[in-house]
């Protein structure tokens, strides 16, 4: 990774192309940082953060929360979105005004102005957790693009093409950074790379990841 980090330029483009359809904004959620991060925390002590285990039966590195009208769960029955937290038996804490304003003005500088998230899934990231590849669909509506928000730790994202063996691009992502996919990129293959160790001035040894759907 930071072979990867080490090649960016000094100066950044604020927009990267990833593919057709995708952008990636370098930056864009700084200015939603002072709210974002505390609205984490509560969301947090609401619906705690749990590994959750895939049909497979393979617990996740990554430690999951969600709010809004639905969160994403899966456990030995499947994956799905669910309107209750399994944890809890209780309705997702409501999604906070800066995530959803954050997530709208993201889509709308990528091209996707319509994009009204429902579902935000919060992925909590500790040195060594990693998301393999995998496509998003299990949302009704694959004409909704996807909003991807990096927080702490830096990490390396891979996006992919249609197949699971596609050769997948890398970028570097850091803190404040936002991927958006859509049209022909948004069923592509996408996961992050094992999480080095380092120290983030506001989130420590983390990363929180915020990936804005509308999921029904």
């Amino acid at each position: 990774m930071a072979d990867l980090f080490d090649a960016l330029p000094p100066v950044e483009p604020p927009r990267v192309a990833m593919a057709e359809g995708a952008m990636l904004l370098r930056g864009f959620a700084l200015p939603f940082e002072a709210e974002l991060l505390p609205a984490v925390e509560a969301i947090a002590a609401a619906a705690p953060f749990r590994h959750l285990v895939t049909p497979g039966g393979h617990r996740m590195s990554v430690a999951t929360t969600s709010c809004g009208a639905a969160g994403w769960v899966t456990d030995r029955s499947g994956y799905r979105y669910d309107a209750l937290d399994p944890a809890t038996g209780r309705r997702w804490p409501a999604m906070p005004a800066c995530f959803a304003d954050l997530a709208r003005q993201a889509a709308a500088a990528a091209g996707y102005p319509a994009f009204r998230p429902d579902a935000c899934l919060i992925n909590l990231y500790l040195p060594g957790a990693r998301l393999s590849l995998h496509q998003d669909r299990n949302e009704r509506d694959f004409a909704q693009p996807i909003v991807s928000v990096s927080l702490g730790l830096p990490a390396v994202f891979q996006f992919g093409g249609e197949q699971r063996g596609d050769p997948a691009q890398r970028f570097a992502l850091r803190h404040g950074d936002v991927a958006v996919w859509g049209g022909a990129s948004r069923l592509r293959f996408h996961g992050v790379m094992p999480l080095k160790d380092g120290d983030h001035p506001r989130l420590g040894g983390r990363r929180i990841n915020l990936t804005f759907r509308k999921a029904r």
